[in-house]
């Protein structure tokens, strides 16, 4: 048995074994390898090898051969591959596919004295004599013996010419030819003598080159003569941003130069000429400079291509002068001073835009926005100088810039988004920083009045404050999901026909007047439909109107049936001295359920806030009413409210309400306690003084139910009324917002909690304060307990009096064993003393409530003199009312 050797192909996990050398077919494992590999391939397990592929291999694969220099192995793979394809077979891909994956590196090792050589080439038999047509009889009817004309026909494919190439090969001995290279063509090989005449006529039309033109006996020696063509097709060229003679350029400027001069012209009438030519072709070189600039921000684009298509027009004209030049018949002479007129009529649009060209070019502060107002300027002069035809080419050059300036303030007011234009910001600034719904309003979007719309063109900054409050109603509708809106609201470019419209009389009328109205009816137009949209979704989606209504129960207390349960329970807390007043979940949990019974208010976004202040329990503290100040109640409106209704209106609401609760607390200290008569204190106590106490307490109950109901019966019952006017008038957001901020300002300064009137608030918080020290004067007299005041307040006194005559603390010990060992007679001392001090202070609180109140209306009459505000004369007639019949008996 021979010798077996195998390898491991690259499709090893296919279990195929390619065996070497002679084996006998009739083993079994020869026969279990051929059915496990014939099962391999029937199975197609793999896809078939790409042959276009292994085609390109092999191709790299010679071409690396041959960059090797290994040319012989190049050749022999050649070879053989020409060889296979006469034997095709469909499994050749494949086999060569896999002694391409066998192979390693075959530029190394391969060898080619191994490998059989490839079958040479029949070598081919030379031509003898007698297979050729000695006699000549296989050509004997053509013509190939004869001469060629070569100036028949000059083409390079004929025939004759191979023909005779042919011939010289055959009969003449080759002999190799080289071109020089410094061989120069003779000029007759390029003119001929037909056009000599034609040459001098161009050589004697460059009179700068020329040396015959006559020189001009006009006082310039120097100067030469010229023809009057000369001069206007130098001055077309001139024209035309080209380099002349007669013209040149120094620092942006046309000259003219004074070596020429025209037969039979005056010096100075040609000079004079020149100048006023030379002056035009400075202004057009500047728009020529101007136009050769890239432009990167929109509309300075279009106004540059508008530019370049007068340009183009002009250029167009000084065509069609040299065309007439060109045509014109020897007798007819051309006319300088013609050429003059027609180009200073054909350009001046031009030279009216050179002028706004060099405006912007000499702006230091390089705004962009210029060019419009530029423009909107020039276009106002044309208008009013007469020239139609110029106010009309303006007009249509300042709407095209103009379409694409107001692209963004159109996509701002049709969809409240900023388009990022380069070069072209819009007068609104975007604040990303804030993410809160509840200050979209204000706080998202605001208008750049200090710098972007100082840049703005002059004829927008009227209507520019609508044009923000639209693009804001649009983007706040689009948060309230209103997805119809894009679709409704589409606004159109402002054309030329919009504003002068073909046929009619608005040509009479400035065109500053016409932009303006045409461009605020448009704007109108669309503020007028987003804020009545925006409006409407307030009211009935936002619940606008019941949020209001809402607020008038919560801070105007204009139910009092509902207050009053939360008004008890605060104050009976704060009476007994409990910290329990101040809890603020124990205070929401009253204020929800109190609340619950109105469908108008929501009880969940009711919450009543406590600050640290109120947790120091101090009794100074408890019986003034400043310790109101710690309660607040809070409204959580929905974010579309918010930002009508601000943080800051709802700070306005919690002083209002407060303030409110404050006089109720003082009322409620006195109605609770009232004046108590019995026999011990009748006993103590005369008529006179029981009248004094009488007429004190119905002068501090009249006050409180006087301001009271000035400030909830008539301030805030007229000014909601008056708010609800103007709200329901209101044309947009921010009519409302203004409206509302002035409802808000004016309660608080009928109020008197404005800061121009604090003065007047802090004596109205003195007199409640007064009648709440007068409730406990009364509860310390007649209450239960009223001879152990008698006797704190006795032994108070003497204390004070003790603590003058004696220093020492064994004589203020001595003392103290005295009064114990006499209580009868300090219980009378006590009870004496009581009344007296009773009566004292009850006069001390007559006296300062009566400075007061003077006070008080001394001061509501000189700020009703100063604002003609009607509410401070009618609350200082009710205090005065007050001292004319109340007093009178005391």
């Amino acid at each position: 048995m021979t010798e077996e050797r195998a390898t491991r192909d690259e499709f090893g996990s296919l279990g195929v074994w390619v065996w070497l050398g002679d084996t006998r077919q009739d083993t079994l494992q020869f026969r279990t390898l051929k059915r496990r590999t014939e099962d391999t391939f029937k199975a197609h397990a793999h896809t078939r090898t790409d042959q276009f592929a292994v085609a390109k291999q092999l191709e790299g694969l010679q071409e690396k051969f041959q960059v090797l220099s290994r040319d012989e192995l190049a050749d022999a793979l050649r070879a053989r591959l020409t060889e296979l394809d006469q034997h095709r077979s469909p499994w050749f891909p494949e086999i060569l596919s896999l002694l391409l994956q066998l192979a390693d590196h075959p530029a190394q090792f391969s060898k080619v004295d191994q490998v059989a050589r490839p079958k040479l080439r029949e070598e081919v038999k030379p031509l003898v004599w007698n297979q050729l047509d000695a006699a000549g009889s296989a050509y004997c009817e053509e013509d190939i013996w004869e001469s060629v004309d070569f100036g028949a026909d000059s083409s390079d494919d004929d025939l004759s010419s191979i023909s005779t190439d042919s011939y010289r090969t055959r009969n003449e001995t080759q002999t190799s030819i080289d071109i020089e290279d410094d061989y120069v063509i003779p000029e007759e090989l390029f003119t001929s003598g037909e056009d000599d005449e034609l040459m001098n006529l161009i050589k004697r039309a460059q009179f700068w080159n020329s040396a015959e033109n006559p020189v001009a006996d006009q006082g310039e020696p120097s100067s030469r003569v010229i023809t009057e063509l000369q001069v206007i097709r130098e001055t077309v060229f001139m024209l035309q941003g080209l380099p002349t003679s007669l013209f040149w350029r120094l620092d942006g400027r046309v000259e003219i130069s004074r070596r020429y001069a025209v037969a039979k012209l005056s010096n100075v009438t040609f000079l004079s000429l020149l100048r006023a030519l030379s002056s035009i072709g400075t202004k057009l070189d500047l728009v020529r400079q101007f136009n050769k600039l890239p432009q990167t921000i929109p509309y300075m684009q279009t106004f540059h291509r508008g530019v370049e298509s007068h340009l183009s027009r002009f250029d167009t004209f000084l065509s069609s002068v040299q065309l007439q030049l060109l045509s014109r018949a020897s007798t007819v002479s051309a006319s300088l001073l013609q050429v003059f007129e027609d180009v200073r009529r054909e350009s001046r649009l031009l030279l009216m835009l050179s002028e706004l060209v060099s405006s912007l070019v000499s702006d230091v502060s390089g705004s962009s926005m210029r060019c419009l107002d530029l423009m909107y300027d020039l276009i106002c002069l044309t208008q009013a100088t007469g020239d139609d035809d110029g106010f009309i080419n303006l007009a249509e050059l300042f709407f095209s810039c103009f379409d694409v300036y107001s692209r963004p303030i159109r996509l701002w007011m049709e969809t409240g988004q900023l388009e990022a234009s380069p070069g072209n910001e819009l007068f609104i600034l975007e604040n990303r920083n804030h993410g809160d719904l509840r200050t979209l309003w204000h706080d998202w979007y605001t208008l750049d009045a200090a710098s972007r719309l100082l840049e703005a063109p002059k004829f927008i900054h009227p209507i520019a404050h609508k044009i923000f409050i639209t693009g804001k109603s649009m983007m706040f509708l689009r948060h309230l999901n209103m997805s119809e809106i894009e679709e409704t609201i589409s606004m159109s470019s402002l054309t030329f026909e919009d504003v002068l419209p073909a046929g009619s009389a608005s040509f009479c009328l400035p065109f500053s007047i016409l932009l303006e109205t045409a461009f605020g009816r448009m704007v109108d137009k669309n503020h007028s439909y987003a804020s009545a949209l925006l409006r409407k979704e307030l009211d009935q989606q936002c619940g606008l109107w019941r949020s209001l209504e809402a607020l008038e129960y919560i801070y105007l207390c204009k139910d009092m049936s509902i207050f009053g349960p939360i008004d008890s329970k605060i104050f009976d807390l704060i009476d007994r001295g409990k910290g329990a007043w101040s809890d603020r979940f124990l205070l929401t949990e009253l204020a929800q359920s109190s609340f619950d019974i109105l469908p108008l208010v929501d009880p969940s976004r009711l919450i009543v806030r406590t600050n640290q202040d109120a947790h120091i329990d101090t009794s100074s503290r408890n019986r003034s009413v400043k310790i109101l100040n710690a309660i607040s109640f809070d409204y959580i409106l929905p974010w579309p409210v918010a930002n009508i209704i601000t943080k800051d209106a709802i700070s306005g609401y919690q002083r209002i309400s407060t303030f409110l609760m404050q006089i109720r607390r003082a009322k409620q200290t006195i109605v609770k306690q009232r004046l108590q008569h019995n026999n011990q204190s009748d006993k103590i106590q005369d008529t006179r003084n029981n009248t004094l106490s009488y007429a004190l307490r119905h002068n501090m109950i009249w006050f409180l139910n006087a301001l009271y109901s000035h400030m909830t019966d008539f301030v805030v019952s007229t000014a909601t009324a008056s708010l609800r006017k103007t709200l329901s008038a209101s044309a947009d957001v921010d009519a409302m917002i203004a409206a509302h901020h002035s409802y808000m300002s004016s309660l608080q300064e009928q109020c008197l909690l404005s800061a121009n009137l604090h003065p007047l608030h802090k004596a109205t918080i003195t007199i409640l304060d007064l009648c709440v020290c007068f409730a406990d004067i009364q509860t310390s007299r007649y209450g239960d307990n009223h001879l152990d005041h008698a006797r704190t307040a006795s032994k108070g006194m003497k204390g004070l009096n003790r603590g003058a005559a004696y220093d020492d603390d064994e004589q203020s010990d001595d003392e103290d064993k005295e009064e114990d060992e006499s209580d009868i007679d300090d219980d009378k001392l006590a009870a004496s003393f009581h009344e007296t001090h009773y009566l004292q202070r009850v006069r001390d609180i007559k006296d300062q409530f009566d400075r007061l109140v003077s006070f008080m209306v001394a001061g509501l009459r000189g700020v009703g003199r100063v604002d003609g505000q009607i509410s401070w004369e009618i609350l200082a007639e009710k205090l005065e009312w007050r001292k004319a019949g109340g007093q009178q008996g005391l």
